[in-house]
């Protein structure tokens, strides 16, 4: 069998970029674990068990030698995957193996590794994710005063901005990149807790010295880059923090999906546009179709990202006492694919962004239909103070709204309402006059001045805390 006679996870062939696949590579995990256990083997010593320095070295220069072949064998016979890495581990570190993993249970590395790799893999997110902030906000600013309709149910409504719109799809992002923050800052490791998290086998390896017990839990956090440690686990970490990760990647695509959602349908309307390659076929019958692809597809990745996210809430809450193995084959499934799903929607959204397309013609003509509607109150409000009755304009330019709407709707005609009010004599304003009262510009209120405010209260602190992780390059596979 060659590989294409076999399933292929599209996150990792069609979707995901290497740096994130690598993240949760067995490579990655295992190399991980053994730094696991020359953590736990060095912290050992320093409290005065008798491990050598040659036992530590050998294994330090051996964290990346793993005989992956060897490790299936050892886990096919052993049915346990920590034990069969002992082993593998034990095959190249002869010396160290009578202390590799000493006091410790199968979540010391297995907890711990993944509390790592997510860490790292929610440092990946943040990267891409302040590129994508970077992006809008440009964006924002170059078109915080070109007016356009605004749509409330989907039907045109009082103008707002192109920026301003933009400004309300980065808002969202902000929201998520303050909680990403948080969960990084708070993130908590397993640490050092045996195996029902009594630390009952290290109190035995350290003849009952809480202290040194205590001691052992704190140098080893810190060792793998950890601040914060649970005081409390059963076997493993409380599967809570899974939630927390997995909740946030699911705000992440909720967000990405409502802006990816709305490019859509302003493509339809032909205003914006994202990027369409020179080669790029929209469709295989319709040669003149310019799809939007690219933000259907951060559509259907973020739906699988925020439906994983349900995983972690059943599976908290199944777990009995101390630990059920229940929780693992899901896990090994649903952290990478959200992982992964959130950063293939975050590549996508950089290239939109990077490279969106803003009609402005079509835009100016979709609000020439429209706003002469909009601009009846202020033409009734001008007209009075000119002397006339307020009700007899509002009757007048009541059934003139009507029939130009009729125009429209029944014949398909173009809105006819600006001629009909400058030709109907009884209102006392002429072209000039009528036509001043039409400047989108007079429409968009305090648009231009909130995306700005936004930007320099809000969004600019977080670019330049983060400048450094600007300028990523991302690639689309397909």
């Amino acid at each position: 069998m060659n590989k294409y006679d076999t399933f292929v996870n599209p996150l990792t062939e069609r979707y995901a970029c290497e740096e994130i696949q690598h993240i949760f590579s067995p490579q990655k995990k295992f190399s991980t674990w053994r730094k696991l256990w020359v953590a736990l083997a060095e912290a050992e010593k320093e409290l005065g068990l008798p491990i050598t320095d040659e036992q530590i070295d050998e294994m330090k220069s051996n964290i990346n030698n793993i005989d992956f072949e060897y490790a299936k064998e050892m886990e096919k016979k052993f049915r346990h995957d920590v034990m069969a890495h002992v082993l593998t581990f034990g095959k190249v570190a002869p010396k160290a193996m009578p202390i590799i993993h000493l006091g410790a249970t199968s979540a010391y590395v297995g907890d711990n590794s993944d509390l790592i790799i997510m860490k790292e893999a929610l440092l990946h997110i943040r990267k891409k994710m302040i590129n994508l902030i970077y992006n809008l906000r440009n964006f924002a600013l170059k078109y915080k005063d070109l007016p356009t309709l605004g749509f409330t149910h989907y039907q045109p409504a009082q103008l707002t901005t192109v920026g301003k719109r933009a400004s309300l799809w980065l808002q969202d992002f902000m929201l998520d990149f303050d909680e990403l923050e948080y969960v990084i800052e708070n993130l908590r490791f397993r640490g050092v807790k045996g195996t029902t998290g009594t630390q009952a086998s290290f109190m035995k390896l350290f003849e009952n010295n809480s202290e040194k017990v205590k001691k052992l839990d704190e140098i080893v956090s810190k060792k793998m880059g950890f601040d914060k440690v649970l005081k409390i686990t059963g076997q493993t970490y409380t599967r809570k923090q899974d939630t927390k990760v997995l909740s946030l990647l699911a705000k992440i695509a909720e967000s990405a999906h409502k802006m990816a959602t709305d490019v859509r349908l302003l493509q339809n309307l032909k205003e914006i546009e994202e990027p369409f390659e020179k080669t790029q076929i929209g469709s295989s019958a319709m040669a003149y179709k310019r799809n939007p692809m690219r933000s259907e597809r951060v559509c259907a990745l973020a739906r699988h990202v925020i439906t994983l996210s349900l995983n972690p809430y059943m599976t908290h809450a199944t777990q009995w006492f101390e630990r059920t193995l229940d929780d693992s084959a899901n896990r090994r499934i649903t952290i990478p694919e959200s992982f992964m799903g959130v950063d293939a929607i975050l590549n996508l959204l950089i290239n939109i962004t990077d490279g969106m397309v803003v009609y402005e013609k079509m835009i100016e003509r979709h609000i020439k239909q429209e706003l002469p509607f909009m601009a009846t109150e202020n033409i009734i409000m001008e007209a009075v103070k000119k002397g006339a009755d307020r009700q007899e304009m509002h009757e007048i330019i009541r059934v003139h709204s009507m029939e130009a709407g009729k125009k429209v709707k029944l014949d398909g005609m173009e809105n006819d309402l600006l001629e009909r009010l400058i030709n109907d004599k009884r209102i006392p304003l002429d072209e000039n006059e009528i036509k001043s009262l039409l400047n989108p510009k007079d429409f968009i209120g305090r648009a231009p001045e909130q995306v700005v405010e936004f930007i320099n209260e809000e969004v600019d602190p977080v670019i330049e805390k983060y400048r450094n992780e600007l300028g990523v390059s991302v690639e689309i596979k397909v």
